[in-house]
């Protein structure tokens, strides 16, 4: 049994509840404690596994969060780093399983966040069993 640590940028509830859900249920049937941590928004999402990570109390993590494309400019760099950091930090040997959903409107997020439909904090949270597997076969 391992200690999960989900990270969600707590910006949009109703479409975090649902990742968080199936993210917590998938990890919960695999047989692992979760824990969840909020953080203010994706940006931060990458520091904050980082921190957990520097304690030695967990073994994966879910990165959990929503941005939805505005007027703006500002939607290109919150996916673009947030994936990024998640990323560097994969590569560093950290089991994650990005979660963070970057789409054009509500809708899309609401399919892809609910368990009964797309689930993908559930995918999110499959990714992260994987690449702990992985990390525990090669002696990571």
């Amino acid at each position: 049994m391992a200690k999960f640590l989900i990270v969600e940028a707590r910006f949009y509830d109703h479409l975090n509840d649902m990742l968080v859900e199936g993210a917590r249920a998938a990890l919960k049937a695999a047989g692992h404690k979760v824990d969840v941590l909020t953080v203010p928004g994706a940006l931060e999402i990458p520091g904050a596994i980082s921190l957990a990570e520097a304690s030695g109390e967990y073994e994966g993590y879910v990165a959990i969060g929503v941005v939805i494309r505005g007027e703006t400019y500002h939607f290109e760099i919150v996916a673009g780093e947030s994936a990024r950091g998640i990323m560097a930090l994969t590569m560093d040997g950290i089991a994650i399983g990005n979660g963070i959903l970057t789409v054009e409107n509500e809708a899309q997020a609401i399919v892809r966040a609910d368990p009964a439909q797309k689930d993908k904090g559930g995918e999110a949270a499959k990714a992260a069993l994987a690449l702990l597997a992985l990390k525990e076969k090669f002696g990571a």
